[in-house]
């Protein structure tokens, strides 16, 4: 039976994970059973396995709403609102869909509000001018500045273009329960609403409908994804490396950490899994990235980037490990033709697939680097298919919150990320925050 393999014989001896196998054992009891600091952040540990058939029966229901009604859907929203579905949407899409004529039933998914891109938003705006358009905004509070500005904009747009009572349907919104203004707009505009879970954190809420709704706005099966999953969810209560493919990879890399490997590279050969490399720095950079502590999470497209990092990689400073996303069938296929002239050479892999090539790119990288001295972590995916990218989430979750406990920190809170919002609203002179601006202004005279 074909599932996720992580292979760790390339970067760590045997006798040195065993010994720290049982710490990552404990660490897995750790989140299992909520005892940790942040365990008021663990909704996510079970979520595959309790998404009920009538809850993604609403999601699916509202996405096919706008599926029907829409050119475009706007998918507003930072960091964990916004990485995990593209993530999954650019691994599942064809690859040149924003270049395809748009057709009923299959609109383009776009993103805004993951920046401040005065440009990208005119840009944007330009763009939907002629098209007929859907929001979905996703924001706990409603007030976090990025997605409240794209917000704001494409909402006076949509309604310009549509009218208050057709924007009114083309509009849905995922935040809080209760609280916060998001949710007070859209029980005034009568918005359909999903909730944010209380107890998932942004980074760990794309099994909800944070991703979920955009996932299935772009036609991709959100069942299957689920369902692969909660299969990965199963297999990750496993309290041994051979069963729990978490605990091998949440040790590996911190028995690396521990020899002085800072620095961990996410390394594709399928260009689709570039935003996959995005989804993971964040994943593990808020998650770990703490009391001075950390893994600092890097990502590189290779073929690509072996003529530009490969360098650095193959002779650069040895502080750093390389996990390997292999995946092991490609959907479609490419033969290479043989040429008469042979020109360029290339005549002896003339009838091999291109895929072929590739993954012989890929042997010859992970041999060139281990012997350079670069650890290597192999974690092989059958394929790029719903089912296997939903358990790929999953395990990457699960051992995250394994490898914090490892590392000894709360893999579930982010109070860095307050910092620079807090200097942004004194120099933008926010109502309440006076002190801080007439102090930030001193310092910077």
């Amino acid at each position: 039976m074909k599932k996720i393999i992580v292979n760790t014989s390339d970067a760590t001896c045997p006798c040195s994970l065993a010994g720290i196998t049982s710490e990552a054992v404990n660490a897995l009891h750790t989140v299992d059973h909520a005892t940790g600091a942040g365990n008021d952040f663990l909704g996510w540990v079970k979520l595959p396995s309790s998404i009920t058939e009538a809850e993604l029966a609403d999601i699916q229901a509202t996405a096919d709403s706008l599926r029907r009604d829409c050119e475009v859907v706007v998918c507003i929203g930072i960091g964990g609102s916004y990485l995990g579905a593209k993530a999954v949407i650019e691994a599942l899409d064809n690859t040149f869909r924003s270049h395809m004529p748009s057709a009923q039933g299959n609109p383009a998914v776009l993103f805004a509000g993951q920046n401040i891109g005065e440009d990208y938003l005119a840009e944007l705006s330009d763009f939907l001018k002629d098209k007929k358009f859907g929001i979905i905004v996703i924001s706990k509070s409603g007030t976090t500045t990025e997605p409240a500005i794209a917000f704001r904009i494409l909402k006076e747009q949509l309604e310009k273009q549509a009218g208050k009572a057709a924007a009114q349907k083309l509009i849905v919104a995922i935040t809080d329960e209760k609280r916060g203004a998001l949710r007070t707009l859209a029980n005034s505009e009568g918005y359909k609403t999903f909730v944010i879970p209380d107890n998932v954190g942004g980074r760990f809420s794309v099994l909800t409908p944070v991703g979920l709704l955009p996932i299935a706005v772009a036609g991709h099966d959100i069942s299957a994804l689920t369902a692969g999953a909660a299969e990965m969810e199963k297999a990750c209560t496993a309290e041994n490396a051979e069963e729990n493919p978490c605990i091998a990879y949440a040790g590996a890399r911190n028995l690396l950490y521990r020899q002085g490997k800072k620095i961990e590279i996410l390394v594709n050969y399928n260009p689709k899994l570039h935003y996959f490399g995005e989804w993971w720095k964040q994943l593990y950079g808020e998650s770990e990235g703490k009391d001075h502590k950390g893994i600092f999470p890097a990502s590189v497209d290779f073929s690509t980037d072996l003529h530009s990092m490969g360098q650095w990689i193959q002779d650069g400073e040895r502080t750093i490990f390389e996990t390997v996303l292999s995946v092991e069938e490609s959907a479609r296929t490419m033969v290479i033709p043989t040429d008469g002239d042979n020109l360029d050479g290339l005549n002896y892999i003339a009838g091999k697939r291109v895929d072929e090539v590739n993954k012989m790119a890929e042997l010859g990288a992970r041999i060139a680097h281990v012997d350079g001295g670069v650890p290597n972590i192999r974690i092989t995916i059958p394929a790029l298919t719903e089912r296997w990218i939903g358990q790929l989430i999953y395990f990457f979750e699960k051992a995250c919150g394994i490898s914090g406990y490892m590392l000894g920190v709360n893999p579930f809170d982010q109070p860095g990320v307050e910092a620079y919002k807090k200097n942004m609203f004194a120099l933008l002179a926010k109502p309440g925050y006076e002190a801080e601006t007439a102090q930030i202004r001193q310092r910077i005279k």
